[in-house]
This record gives structure tokens, C-alpha cells and sequence, in this order.
């Protein structure tokens, strides 16, 4: 059985992988293992260990806490991802890919109208 603070570890690799538009072989070869390693880490079938998490957010260009970010104390003393299953839609990824594909400028003034758009749909409601 999985444990879901591997799999929460996992989607937050293939998610960042994603954005940057690296392949799983990329990533392999930025860490010096192979593709399959990777699709074992991102599906959460095996755990990363502390050497290869820090090999990742290097690779990944992010610090180590990032694949932490969205975990919630559980009843258990354990932890459990908060996910409320948004990063799992494509439409979302591509989305966020788009977004930080554009500079700066044009980056801020579709976050303003995403936000304009927001408050004017719930108004409706």
C-alpha cells in the first residue's frame, strides 16, 4: 500500500517536472538514475530518500520544503496531503504552465483580470 506522503511527494515532482517541461528523462539524467525511478517516485510506488530529495529540488530548481508544502498534521501524529484534487486536471496544469510562461508584465495584468473575472462571477452567485 502506498503511503500518501510519498504519493503527495510524487505529484509534487511530476508537477514541477511539468511546469518546466522537462520529460522523466530529463529529470533522470539531471539526478544520474533512470526515467523508471522516476515514474517509481512520481506514482508514489517507491520513497524518495533525504540525498535524492535534495537532488531533486536541485534539479527542479526548488527548495526541498516545496514537496512538503500542502501537508496537514493528521489525527494519527502522521501527515496527510490536503489535496483538494485541482493540480490533478490538465486544464489547470496547462493553465499554470501558460502563466508562467509569460514575462512579468502581461503575467500580472492576467492575474489582476483572472481576480476581476472571480469577484464578478461570485457577485452572480
Amino acid at each position: 500500500m502506498k503511503n500518501p506522503i510519498d504519493l503527495h511527494i510524487g505529484q509534487r515532482v511530476r508537477h514541477r517536472r511539468w511546469l518546466l517541461g522537462m520529460t522523466q528523462q530529463q529529470l533522470a539524467q539531471a539526478v544520474g538514475i533512470r526515467f523508471q525511478q522516476i515514474q517509481k517516485y512520481e506514482s508514489g510506488a517507491n520513497r524518495i530518500s533525504a540525498s535524492r530529495l535534495w537532488d531533486l529540488s536541485r534539479a527542479l530548481e526548488m527548495p526541498v520544503s516545496f514537496f512538503f508544502d500542502g501537508l496537514e498534521p493528521g489525527k494519527g501524529g502522521g501527515a496527510e496531503a490536503a489535496d483538494d484534487g485541482l493540480l490533478q486536471n490538465k486544464e489547470t496544469m496547462d493553465l499554470i504552465r501558460a502563466y508562467y510562461a509569460l514575462n512579468e508584465n502581461p503575467r500580472r495584468r492576467l492575474l489582476e483580470l483572472a481576480k476581476a473575472l472571480s469577484v464578478t462571477d461570485q457577485s452572480k452567485n
